[in-house]
């Protein structure tokens, strides 16, 4: 008998062993039945890709996150201290799906690793990770070092100046003068003609010949931040946000609209709390803004809270609350959300994807 429940126990542990092993198959061969995902270099990305492809786009996903139909979690950050192996530097992931869209997009963006200007490599990169949103399985890998981010935040630009400011509002101007202002100012220019101001502490000149000749209107370099303030009927601000950038006693008496984009950390902020509080402030996203955008500074300080948001920019563009109502100022605070990296993703998919 003992032989008999030997010879059963051997048979039950190959039949098990026999399973356990056409399993392991099974599921090895269904996990590499994936396609890898498709490598789009930054040359690629940046040849194919304008800040109008994106905005058709950036606009309805602001609609979108309006509706509640988008899910975009709270950006994650990570602080690369400086040591003898490492940094200084940030990282930041966000990400977003909308909903009934065929993908989903996770980016991860690498700031202020200043050291690399040593190395003669940029203080920046980032990649763009699109998802295809049926079977969870990566479509594309997009090397964009902050080109899409960019795009995207050019988009919200334009979005914000269409529904944000009147046809008569064609003096716009520029303080900061790098990358995110040049893709401003040639949203701007999809949205109306416009005679162009610009200042900074470096670049002005070059921003304003390359910007003139390329986009073919005006452009004038203000010696003074006050000066363009003053003249301006539209303010886009996108600076490293240090420190603030203008003043209220400065502005435009018949009205302004300062898009500022400049803040995306809690160290940041470019509009003084006074004119914060005396503007119809629109968020791109309350609960993004009131942790590192413009909002969080006179939260702190006690003179807002987030009671005083006039609307999100998706309410506006959806026709839920009105924009421009007068000689006002408003101040549209754009820090970048997952649903624009989401809209900037599944264009980026649907063009470059059908590259050979």
């Amino acid at each position: 008998m003992l032989s008999s429940i030997v010879r059963q126990g051997i048979r039950r542990a190959a039949t098990t062993n026999s399973s356990t092993t056409i399993t392991k198959a099974a599921t090895t061969r269904a996990l590499s039945g994936f396609p890898a995902p498709r490598l789009f270099d930054y040359e690629t990305v940046t040849s194919n890709l304008t800040v109008s492809d994106a905005i058709d786009s950036v606009e309805e996903a602001f609609a979108s996150l309006a509706r509640g139909t988008v899910d975009v979690p709270m950006p994650m950050h990570i602080g690369i201290d400086e040591t003898a192996n490492a940094g200084p530097g940030d990282c930041h992931i966000k990400g977003g799906y909308i909903g009934g869209t065929p993908t989903f997009t996770v980016k991860l963006a690498c700031v202020s690793f200043y050291k690399n200007i040593e190395r003669g490599l940029p203080p920046g990169s980032g990649i763009f990770i699109v998802v295809n949103a049926i079977t969870g399985a990566p479509l594309a890998v997009f090397q964009e070092n902050r080109f899409m981010t960019d795009l995207r935040t050019g988009a919200a630009g334009a979005v914000s100046m269409k529904h944000c400011s009147t046809p008569d509002q064609d003096v716009v101007g520029f303080i900061g003068c790098g990358a995110i202002a040049r893709n401003m100012a040639r949203a701007a220019a999809a949205i109306r003609p416009f005679k162009g101001l610009a200042y900074a502490f470096a670049g002005a000149e070059e921003f304003a010949q390359e910007m003139e000749a390329e986009l073919g209107v005006p452009f004038e370099v203000t010696t003074t931040a006050q000066d363009l303030c003053g003249r301006a009927d539209v303010i886009f601000t996108q600076t490293p946000g240090g420190e603030t950038v203008l003043e209220k006693d400065w502005l435009n008496p018949k009205g302004v609209t300062i898009i500022a984009s400049g803040s995306d950390q809690p160290t940041k902020q470019e509009i003084p709390n006074d004119v914060l509080k005396a503007s119809k402030y629109i968020a791109d996203l309350t609960k993004q803004t009131s942790k590192v955008g413009e909002l969080r500074g006179p939260i702190q300080a006690g003179v807002m809270t987030v009671d005083d948001v006039y609307a999100e920019l998706g309410e506006v563009v959806n026709g839920d609350k009105p924009g421009r109502e007068g000689d006002e100022i408003i101040v549209v605070d754009l820090t970048g959300t997952g649903a624009q990296d989401a809209a900037i993703g599944q264009v980026a998919w649907d063009k470059l994807s059908q590259l050979h």
